[in-house]
């Protein structure tokens, strides 16, 4: 992570690009391995979403700080997650029973953003896209990121009430 944000931060754009397009692509395959020879744990269900989000959080805040996007696109992203996190948090307290299960939401919110991060590269690195194909791109994210985090909001306060009401039948 923080070799892609010292190349994003001296303008090393086809560097970075390099670095993204394998952090995603080996990120993909060691999903694929642990799914297929059943190498899942439940610390490595913790770890590889918390990787996931921390590069994209890094990417967020480097691209603002460049002026490459916006920050309240950046703020967006990281406030999500926050809130995703927090209420994570918060659940387990609560509860003693949290699930890590990523919502489809989220993980449609997740490839979007990484699509849109190598979209700007691509555009910085190699050839400029259409100012509109960018700009479709970032509604997307911007729809998917407000969408995702209102719905794990939303799923917690339902297995909440759930639990709340098994606690009352006891």
């Amino acid at each position: 992570m923080l070799p892609i944000a010292h190349l994003l931060l001296n303008g090393a754009w086809k560097a970075a690009l390099v670095l993204i397009f394998i952090a995603g692509i080996s990120d993909a395959f060691d999903g694929f391995l642990a799914r297929t020879f059943h190498w899942q744990s439940k610390l490595g269900s913790i770890l590889d979403p918390l990787a996931d989000k921390l590069l994209l959080v890094v990417l967020f805040v480097t691209l603002a700080y460049r002026d490459i996007i916006s920050e309240w696109l950046a703020f967006l992203v990281i406030a999500r997650d926050v809130i995703i996190l927090f209420g994570a948090i918060a659940y387990q307290r609560l509860t003693r029973d949290l699930k890590i299960a990523p919502l489809l939401s989220s993980k449609i919110n997740t490839a979007l953003q990484i699509v849109f991060v190598l979209g700007l590269m691509y555009h910085l690195a190699i050839s400029p896209l259409p100012p509109n194909l960018l700009l479709v791109m970032q509604v997307l994210v911007v729809m998917t990121t407000l969408y995702s985090g209102i719905a794990y909001v939303v799923c917690w306060l339902g297995y909440y009430k759930k639990f709340q009401g098994k606690q009352t039948d006891k």
